[in-house]
């Protein structure tokens, strides 16, 4: 292995190619504010989740409406329980000598520390909450929302490859996707295992953002072109999610090292969580298809007549939106003109 030469902010992949990818957390500023590459690739994330939610929205039985506002608020509780999750089992635990206050939980949110737990169950109980208020059905919300999750999570882990963060423990300098930066390699971990290793090779890192990513882009695709199309039950999506999501970062969790524990125990918070979650999710599945053979009369939301009723009136909404837009917009340009607008008695007119 070549030395490397790392530039200031920069990653390196040495065993798959040479060269330096620079990286810089901050990607632009605006009136002296930074505006970081994080924030947006989470953005770009949550952006494309509600995309595929909506275009899928009416298979479910649910409009693009009820998506966006499941959204909306469902965000802004993700990201603000993704933060809450994060500084509660740090503050917990004894070993961190630095807490977090009332003040820091928000004024230091730029340097880290958000918890994609803590996210997941923030954005789903304020999703239940809109939809119970909106008389919008929540399983269906929660199938698509466990797909979205996948979108989102499998983006925005690239934010902590720009952040140089979330990687895996040092590995022998053979590992063929290790990476290493100029901010990995100050890392003790890291420092204490490249003092250990031969001369001539380096300590790198499992890539675990990427497995994360990978691992959410593979869930995506088994729900969407498999699961979905042998689903018998409303939510049966959503568990799939957390099964699915449950064992991989259970995996992935084991080989980070920067997890949260619970308290002094060693034990990591998403590992249990993880694999928790991911047990309890399969015997809920189990428990359904069983409980299903013996219900013959059980339809899901998308196949009620309410559900029709509900797409249809939406839809016809929608229609009527469009033409008092286009109504509208003709009127304008007569305005403009100077001559006579079209008019409905024009057309019961000519019908007479």
């Amino acid at each position: 292995m070549t030395a490397l030469s790392l530039l200031s902010g920069s990653v390196e992949f040495p065993n798959l190619f040479s060269g330096e990818i620079p990286v810089n957390p901050v990607a632009f500023t605006v009136f002296g504010f930074s505006i970081y590459w994080y924030a947006l690739i989470i953005a770009l994330g949550l952006i494309l989740a509600v995309v595929y939610c909506t275009k899928r929205s009416k298979k479910f039985g649910v409009t693009a409406d009820d998506i966006f506002d499941v959204a909306l608020f469902g965000g802004i509780a993700g990201f603000l329980g993704a933060r809450l999750y994060y500084v509660i089992f740090w503050n917990l635990n004894p070993e961190n000598t630095y807490k977090f206050d009332f003040i820091t939980f928000f004024t230091t949110i730029h340097n880290g520390g958000l918890a994609i737990y803590g996210g997941i169950i923030g954005g789903v109980l304020a999703g239940i909450i809109v939809c119970k208020l909106r008389k919008v059905p929540v399983l269906p919300i929660l199938d698509l929302g466990g797909t979205g999750f996948l979108i989102g999570q499998g983006i925005g882990r690239w934010g902590n490859f720009v952040n140089q963060e979330a990687f895996g423990a040092p590995t022998a300098g053979n590992l063929p996707w290790g990476m290493t930066g100029t901010t990995i390699s100050q890392y003790p971990e890291v420092v204490a295992a490249q003092q250990a290793m031969p001369n001539g090779e380096y300590a790198l890192v499992h890539p675990c953002f990427l497995y994360e990513s990978l691992w959410c882009g593979l869930g995506l695709l088994l729900i969407h072109f498999i699961l979905s199309k042998i689903q018998t039950f409303d939510g049966e999506l959503f568990l799939y999610y957390v099964i699915w999501y449950g064992i991989g970062r259970g995996f992935i969790e084991g080989l980070r090292t920067d997890s949260l524990y619970v308290g002094g125990t060693g034990l990591r918070v998403s590992q249990l969580v993880g694999f928790a979650s991911a047990l309890f999710c399969l015997i809920l599945v189990i428990y359904f298809k069983v409980k299903l053979k013996k219900n013959k009369t059980y339809k899901r939301w998308v196949d009620t007549e309410t559900s029709r009723i509900r797409m249809e009136k939406y839809e016809r909404s929608v229609i009527n939106e469009k033409e008092t837009a286009k109504a509208l917009k003709a009127m304008r340009k007569a305005d403009k003109e100077n001559v006579a607008a079209p008019s409905i008695f024009d057309d019961e007119k000519k019908g007479n």
